[in-house]
């Protein structure tokens, strides 16, 4: 357990990069990269922030053990992952879609076993019953005492952890965008970025999953249990899925691509690409006033 102080210290801000895009600046808007993915050498993505609290929280009850859920994509599986590696403790990782247990293990979850995690893949139904008593008690049965994280790492600490991002990017954008897969990120940011005088930044979450308005219910029910109700000025707009989670389409890929040869990042096209193409629209749709500075939060 000696690499746990060195996970588990607060991190140095991420770095807030302003770059140059025309089809903002015509509009007199100014575009800045949050660049979550650079908080942590070994976690992908801002999982860290959704991890810290929760990993403090298992070392205090003296889990040897963490078992979590993901889809086949999932960035939380891999952090969980690499976290089990860097504390020395068992990782199981529950996968939605049994069938995937007879094919190659894509990159994600290549990674996620590499690491020493062990993918339990589920059939669908019971997937989708993972919260169940029963079924957790099922697994706990199968994998051992574990300190159990829910699918994406939302939950209330990790939406207290993510509050340090709202935090960090007070007072410097008018506007912060990010991808949304389970609320947690969202729920935090918003709160962070209220915890001050005044209403704070607009937060706008771009769920990746097609019908992604359901996490409007679950970005509020993270902040009441966090932070005791709604904090913040926060919305959804979830017309940027391009067909679902882990999905994409030519036009994302043609955007993501042109993103990638004008600032030098391509980015990822589960979550990234898809918050970034949001934005860009809005923007051009005249959205957001001259004057605004929106940041841009790059999460994996």
């Amino acid at each position: 357990m000696s690499a746990a102080p060195s996970l588990l210290e607060p991190q140095p801000p991420s770095p807030l990069t302003e770059v140059a895009d025309e089809r903002l600046a015509r509009h007199g808007v100014r575009l800045l990269l949050k660049r979550d993915d650079l908080i942590h050498p070994e976690l992908p993505g801002n999982k860290y922030r959704k991890l810290r609290l929760n990993l403090a929280a298992a070392a205090e009850a003296g889990h040897g053990t963490l078992l979590t859920f993901g889809g086949a994509y999932s960035n939380h599986l891999r952090a969980v992952a690499a976290a089990g590696r860097l504390l020395g403790l068992r990782t199981v990782g529950v996968v939605r879609g049994e069938e995937l247990a007879d094919r190659p293990l894509n990159p994600s979850l290549a990674r996620a076993a590499a690491d020493g995690m062990r993918l339990d893949f589920v059939d669908r139904a019971t997937y989708r019953r993972k919260t169940e008593p029963a079924v957790l008690a099922s697994l706990l049965a199968r994998h051992g005492r574990a300190y159990v994280l829910p699918e994406g790492g939302s939950n209330t600490a990790a939406a207290v952890g993510c509050a340090d991002l709202g935090r960090e990017l007070r007072g410097a954008a008018d506007v912060v965008a990010v991808a949304c897969g389970t609320g947690g990120t969202l729920a935090g940011l918003a709160a962070g970025l209220a915890d001050g005088p005044g209403q704070g930044a607009e937060a706008i979450g771009f769920p990746v999953l097609r019908g992604g308005a359901f996490l409007a219910a679950d970005v509020l029910r993270l902040q009441e249990l966090a932070f005791g109700g709604r904090r913040g000025n926060w919305r959804l707009d979830d017309r940027f899925h391009h067909g679902g989670f882990a999905r994409t389409s030519p036009a994302l890929e043609e955007f993501a691509a042109d993103f990638g040869r004008r600032h030098g990042l391509d980015p990822e096209r589960v979550y990234v690409a898809k918050m970034l193409h949001g934005v860009v629209t809005l923007a051009g749709a005249g959205a957001f006033p001259a004057g605004t500075r929106v940041a841009a939060v790059i999460t994996g």
